[in-house]
């Protein structure tokens, strides 16, 4: 073998090298919670899903635990084209797609399965539509769970007895409207912030998903969980609009499917949790009141409802009502 002949191979190696690397995008996707968590599950089997999909020509970088910011600045930044994915709750996105607001309607959901079949059908999808005239892409709905009341003062079995505790809530105006029919004093704080304020007692108490309460490891600095199940709490996986702009639409439709197969699984996380857990946080010192008197809490946030119907629309709660 002449030395031109091997220099010549040696040049179309590394160009073919040069090639692959080029060819593959990574993109940054962040969320709030560890990578044990379901945000952690969700997100995993998303990018390796789009990784396959795409023939490894996309793949992710993950940032759990807060490291791109809180859950807001996060959905700003990929609203921005800064940051290229985050799996978050709905929680912060009202404030920049109103709409989704209606979701966070205390007592709105009747179980998970009402939820999610509304999620994933009609009202869902054109939820998921609206998100693109605010810049964002919404790729598919995943799941952050119903939330239950956890705080350091007193056992909660009753709305009043709620009454007059300095509540952590997300920036989130439907939240905390209903909240304060409970006699809460809602305190809004990212998410990043809230362990250390429960240490110090700046607030008694917060209010999030079992698996958020498991992960986030709460039992450590609260001693009361009350198992309200007051709002259902979706999460959605959100791509910049400079990246989905790039994509062809095989690519579009892997992402997609991508998404959905991640928020599968992050839902079974969101149920694994919710079946072992609450032994875990019993195990881990929490008391834990199972049987909440509901009905109080729902005669309480009652008043609210005409708020939200002049907001939403009294059709529009109706009708997600109805969902079978």
């Amino acid at each position: 073998m002449t030395t031109t002949f091997k220099t010549t191979l040696i040049t179309a190696a590394l160009c073919a090298l040069a090639g692959t690397a080029a060819a593959q995008t990574v993109l940054k996707i962040g969320y709030a919670t560890s990578k044990e968590s379901h945000y952690g599950v969700g997100s995993t089997v998303f990018c390796d899903e789009m990784e396959k999909g795409t023939q490894g020509r996309y793949k992710c970088q993950q940032f759990p635990a807060s490291a791109l910011g809180g859950e807001r600045e996060q959905i700003e930044a990929v609203q921005l084209g800064t940051q290229d994915l985050t799996n978050t709750s709905t929680g912060p996105l009202g404030n920049f797609v109103p709409e989704t607001r209606i979701v966070d309607i205390p007592f709105l959901f009747r179980d998970y399965a009402h939820a999610r079949h509304t999620m994933d059908g009609p009202i869902g999808q054109d939820l998921l539509k609206k998100l693109q005239g605010k810049g964002l892409i919404g790729l598919a709905w995943t799941e952050n769970g119903f939330r239950h009341m956890t705080n350091s003062k007193r056992a909660i079995m009753t709305a009043s007895d709620a009454s007059g505790l300095k509540l952590r809530t997300m920036e989130n105006k439907v939240h905390m409207e209903g909240y304060k029919t409970f006699g809460l004093l809602p305190t809004p704080m990212p998410f990043p912030e809230l362990f250390t304020a429960l240490q110090q007692g700046t607030v008694d108490g917060q209010e999030n998903p079992i698996p958020v309460i498991l992960a986030s490891k709460f039992s450590q600095v609260q001693k009361h969980l009350s198992l309200t199940g007051h709002v259902y709490s979706p999460a959605v996986i959100l791509l910049s609009p400079a990246v989905w702009a790039k994509l062809s639409e095989a690519d579009k439709k892997a992402f997609v499917d991508a998404a959905q197969k991640g928020g599968a699984a992050q839902r079974k996380k969101v149920n694994d949790d919710e079946a072992n857990g609450i032994a875990q946080l019993k195990k881990d010192g929490m008391q834990v009141i199972e049987k909440v008197d509901g009905e109080s809490f729902r005669k309480a946030v009652a008043p609210a409802y005409a708020n939200f119907a002049k907001e939403f629309g009294a059709d529009k709660i109706a009708a997600i009502q109805a969902v079978k």
